[in-house]
């Protein structure tokens, strides 16, 4: 698997530290060093599999480690902290990811003659070894790279392949229930949309569980097992996340921006600030513009 390993380097060695598009739809590439205000975020469904060194994702209470042994799956948008690291021998973070399009997914998963039941309660993001198959798929689509008069015919195969890798594998329950309207992932993300959308306005968790068709204990447990928050934790870093990317681009003062995202007390959104990102407000702020220069 080192030669393939060392390929996809090669082929995404263009990266910069943010996410890098690569002209092939969905596919995007990041290396080094990224900023800790990139890294907390609400990452969208994805397959990322790690080219070289390390990273660690918190979500909730649960934290993850993965390198170029193992891929990860997210399959609903998830609030996360991550931290990216250099390999031992000193070489740059290098990544690369593929969103996660749920029609494309539904489309191979009609096409499979076995189907493969859903969990009853899965987390939205887990981590699974590669093999040499599931490195081959990618060597292809990222070898497109270099060839943008196929994209259009060929990349289209290469996602499928991809998808039918991770299919095939331990986390290929996480993709059945991207597919599956009925499946508790998918009436999850409906009340997950939700949120995004208006994380400003009070949350009702009686109302989140009439959108998921679920009942309101029912509901709290599947949410907590896809996402390891409550819908009111999950709500509340949706909030901080967005105001720390306001105050980052200077669109406010931290009252004006608390006020913005939902918070009726600026002292309790400092308070809760600062327990997410260790330091208050304007105290971040300035720490992370520093550390951008």
């Amino acid at each position: 698997m080192e030669k393939q390993l060392q390929e996809l380097r090669d082929l995404a060695s263009s990266a910069e530290n943010r996410r890098t598009e690569t002209g092939i739809p969905r596919v995007a590439i990041v290396q080094g060093e990224i900023p800790a205000h990139r890294l907390s975020a609400v990452y969208e469904p994805m397959i990322n599999l790690i080219l070289t060194g390390s990273k660690t994702m918190t979500v909730g209470e649960r934290t993850f480690a993965y390198d170029p042994a193992t891929y990860f799956v997210m399959s609903v948008d998830l609030p996360a902290v991550g931290s990216v690291h250099p390999s031992v021998s000193g070489e740059p973070y290098l990544a690369v990811s593929l969103t996660l399009h749920p029609p494309t997914v539904a489309a191979l998963i009609s096409d499979l003659p076995v189907q493969v039941c859903s969990k009853l309660f899965g987390s939205g993001f887990s981590v699974a070894p590669v093999n040499e198959e599931f490195l081959d798929a990618w060597v292809r689509i990222l070898r497109l790279m270099e060839r943008p008069d196929e994209v259009a015919v060929l990349a289209p195969a290469y996602e499928r392949e991809i998808l039918f890798r991770v299919l095939q594998g331990p986390l290929g329950w996480m993709l059945r229930d991207i597919a599956a309207p009925d499946a508790a992932l998918s009436r999850i993300g409906i009340a997950i949309q939700w949120i995004r959308e208006n994380f400003a306005k009070p949350l009702r968790v009686e109302a989140l569980a009439e959108m998921a068709a679920l009942s309101v204990s029912a509901f709290h447990r599947h949410f907590k097992a896809i996402t390891a928050l409550s819908p009111i934790q999950y709500q509340k870093q949706v909030r901080l996340l967005h105001a720390r990317r306001l105050l980052m681009a200077g669109e406010g003062t931290a009252t004006s921006v608390a006020f913005g995202v939902g918070y009726e007390s600026p002292n309790q959104f400092s308070r809760e600030y600062a327990r997410q990102f260790g330091l208050p407000p304007s105290k971040d702020v300035v720490r992370l513009r520093g550390e951008a220069v």
